[in-house]
């Protein structure tokens, strides 16, 4: 038997639908605040990934599915999605397009081989949004309450926004040395791949998991000590439109990320989860006002954000939210003979092109078969198909809720599924078994000899 390969996953049934009321979500949250969907090559030259995220980074070093193709060239599957957002602006000249900022987002599968663990696999599915044209610390608040809006609408609780700034260049440049200074008599109390940072990506070494807790690490100097006039305003700003729009945040000196090309704004969003341990990380972001020059564009602003949905549905899971995933279908057509089975074929045809879930019989089993498979399948309707109904241009229709059956004429079918569908719909919204004056109300306290 051949096997799924190791850090990928098959997703079907009830865990699929959970996926796609996700994506649903996300689809509905990113028209919202008018980010437009982009999809990119799964593959692309290894070259934009060396280049974008930067080549002393864990993700280029450790991470990245390269080979060559057989026409020779480097490719690499992509492990992220600003990167191939960015190169995409580049080419499609985005930056001439009359409406800015560019407003994008994405959502699809990236590449990463490392070991893998709960909350991270080698194939993973990543949600990212990228607003291209912009330096407005507004923008940056925006992308922040975007993230924080869709785990708040999940159902997810606790959730924390760690913020820290990089500032621009200057600033930087000036913190690295400092940080160097400070670091470089010490180094061999370090791990061994923080020892290989010092020089070539110190801030690296800040959000190091190994060495987090060393008390050297504790008394380091801090960014925002180093930081010009700029670079101070637009921190202090972007805090000021986080509490305007009730965001909470907590300033976290050692909030980095790990690639390259941030600067400015950087933020990594958390989620207090009992049992959820080290990956309570569920995504993060910042500013990139760089990247795109660095790729071959002009000189861009940029600010973006990324979230694993795996890590998310096992946030969820961990939560014990319940989301709510319609597993039923509208109707079940049911027959026995030829000539019904003829009718059935179109008929579903027909009810499914009209915007009706419908599902019918495959198997030629008996009518009570059918009843138990409309059953286990949630149907709302039994349509059951008979020779002398069709005969007479009816069918007739059981509802699986009120069991109330009905004959309805051929020509008035779709008007008459829809009708009903609603009134359950209604019900399901409206009351809790309560005295709406429904049949279903009335026949449940009928049962139990309630007096109305």
């Amino acid at each position: 038997m051949i096997n799924r390969q190791k850090g990928c996953h098959d997703i079907y049934g009830l865990e699929a639908k959970k996926w796609q009321y996700i994506s649903n979500l996300i689809d509905s949250v990113c028209q919202k605040y008018h980010y437009e969907y982009i999809r990119t090559p799964i593959f692309e030259a290894s070259e934009l990934y060396h280049r974008g995220i930067g080549e002393q980074t864990d993700i280029v070093t450790k991470e990245m599915y390269d080979f060559k193709d057989k026409g020779d060239r480097n490719i690499t599957l992509r492990p992220e999605g600003t990167a191939g957002v960015v190169r995409a602006y580049i080419e499609n000249k985005m930056y001439g397009d009359s409406n800015q900022p560019i407003k994008l987002y994405y959502n699809g599968t990236m590449y990463r081989y490392e070991r893998p663990q709960s909350g991270r696999d080698r194939e993973l599915t990543q949600f990212g949004i990228e607003a291209l044209g912009s330096e407005d610390p507004m923008l940056d608040a925006e992308v922040i309450s975007l993230a924080v809006n869709i785990y708040r609408l999940v159902g997810l609780k606790g959730i924390k926004v760690n913020l820290n700034t990089l500032g621009d260049k200057e600033s930087r440049d000036r913190y690295r040395e400092a940080l160097i200074e400070y670091i470089r008599p010490h180094i061999g109390e370090f791990c061994e791949d923080c020892q290989t940072r010092l020089e070539k990506n110190p801030l690296r070494i800040l959000d190091c998991k190994i060495d987090h807790d060393n008390e050297i690490m504790k008394k380091a100097p801090k960014i925002t000590d180093y930081l010009n006039e700029k670079s101070k305003k637009h921190f202090q700003e972007v805090k000021k439109y986080l509490d305007l729009l009730d965001i909470e945040y907590v300033e976290n000196p050692s909030i980095v990320r790990g690639l390259d090309y941030y600067d400015h704004t950087v933020f990594e969003i958390e989620a207090d989860i009992e049992g959820f341990g080290s990956q309570n990380v569920l995504g993060g972001g910042g500013r990139y006002n760089n990247l795109v020059k660095e790729l071959g564009g002009m000189e861009v602003p940029a600010v973006g954000f990324a979230m694993g949905l795996g890590r998310l549905m096992l946030a969820i899971e961990k939560e014990n939210i319940q989301l709510p995933i319609e597993e039923g279908i509208d109707a079940f057509v049911m027959y026995v003979s030829e000539t019904e089975k003829d009718y059935a074929t179109t008929l579903v045809q027909e009810l499914r092109m009209s915007g009706f879930s419908v599902e019918t019989d495959y198997l030629n089993r008996s009518l009570k078969a059918q009843f138990k498979q409309a059953d286990r399948l949630h149907s709302k309707f039994f349509i059951i198909l008979n020779d002398e109904d069709l005969k007479e241009n009816r069918i007739q229709i059981k509802n699986n809720q009120t069991k109330k059956e009905e004959k309805v004429e051929l020509d008035y079918i779709l008007y008459y599924l829809d009708e009903e569908i609603s009134i359950l719909d209604g019900h399901s919204d409206e009351c809790d078994c309560g005295d709406c004056g429904c049949d279903h109300c009335h026949t449940d306290h009928e049962e139990d000899d309630i007096d109305f």
